[in-house]
């Protein structure tokens, strides 16, 4: 999908058709996702014809994103039952946390595993962030003031790692200009990303540090986190965003593994240099991009514990041939 062929109208039509709004943001939420969603509610909840709500189905939220316009607004259930739902950064349907059967869907995603399960998809694997794709779509149909414009910065900056990600190009640089120019302030968003951590992601980064072990000739990487690691430090799943990419700094590291056991099973963060990791991560019924992909795992390998699932993984790896991609 290109821009050219963007489905303005029919999304449009189909939110003023419906007169209600339901934007939902994935499971366990990043700050793509959140942006997205709330950069949305901005633009959506500006239009007084419409009724408009933001939800999303996990009771934990990153708290360093509340600094985000309506942040608060965020609920964790559907009230209404007619409306067109619309989805942020998501690329399965069960990643949303809700039972949608019947409900009309715009999908806004650019992962490139995402199963197209909307009435309308505009899924732009090419694009930075969900924010970026969004942002191509909506600004056509409603004015992008300040509010939208720092929640879909501040997405675009998250997705990108500071813009230092293979899928930052000319445009992701034209793009983060347009909404500085539309109000998003750079500094202020780059500060809470960075000077509000709390004590636990740091004490729950450390923990996971001391499992470091290394395979295959120092290429692959893996850092664990047990139970009773996440209750003693009094860490969140929000905290321990961006722990696997301490493991994919290392020099001679192409594949990073991160293993969380969580009451659900055992969440698996995946992240590489060059080589593409989705691949793993839908052999293991998850999804994600190129290099930053994930899954949980449910069934019997979790439940043999942490050390045999990553090596579980390690076999996968190894079956895929996915090292000699680089």
């Amino acid at each position: 999908m290109i821009r050219e062929s963007l489905p303005y109208d029919a999304v449009r039509n189909k939110i003023e058709d419906a007169g209600s709004v339901t934007i939902l943001s994935h499971l366990n939420p990043d700050a793509d996702t959140l942006g997205t969603a709330l950069g949305l509610y901005a633009l959506l909840s500006s239009d007084k014809r419409l009724k408009v709500e933001i939800v999303n189905a996990s009771t934990e939220l990153p708290l360093y994103l509340d600094f985000l316009p309506n942040f608060k607004k965020i609920k964790h259930h559907i009230d209404y039952a007619d409306s067109v739902i619309i989805s942020c950064d998501c690329g399965s349907v069960d990643r949303l946390g809700f039972d949608l059967e019947g409900r009309d869907i715009i999908n806004i995603d650019h992962h490139q595993s995402n199963t197209r399960y909307g009435s309308i998809n505009v899924v732009i694997a090419e694009y930075a962030s969900a924010s970026q794709v969004a942002f191509a779509l909506f600004k056509a149909l409603y004015p992008v003031k300040a509010d939208a414009s720092t929640c879909f910065y501040t997405a675009l900056l998250s997705d990108t790692r500071f813009f230092t990600t293979s899928s930052v190009n000319e445009e992701v640089f034209t793009v983060a200009q347009e909404l500085v120019q539309r109000g998003a302030l750079p500094d202020e968003i780059a500060r809470h990303f960075t000077q509000r951590r709390p004590l636990s992601s740091l004490r729950i980064l450390q923990r996971a540090l001391t499992s470091l072990s290394l395979y295959h000739d120092a290429e692959i990487a893996a850092l664990m986190v047990t139970k009773e690691d996440i209750r003693a430090s009094g860490a969140t799943v929000p905290d321990m965003e961006g722990v696997v990419d301490y493991a994919r700094s290392l020099a001679t590291v192409e594949i990073a593994i991160f293993a969380m056991e969580l009451e659900q099973g055992i969440r698996i963060s995946l992240r590489s240099k060059k080589v593409d990791v989705s691949k793993v991560a839908m052999a293991f019924g998850g999804g994600g991009h190129k290099v930053a992909a994930g899954f949980i795992l449910e069934d019997k390998v979790s439940q043999c514990g942490l050390q045999e699932s990553i090596d579980t993984i390690l076999e996968k790896i190894e079956e895929l041939g996915i090292l000699d991609e680089k």
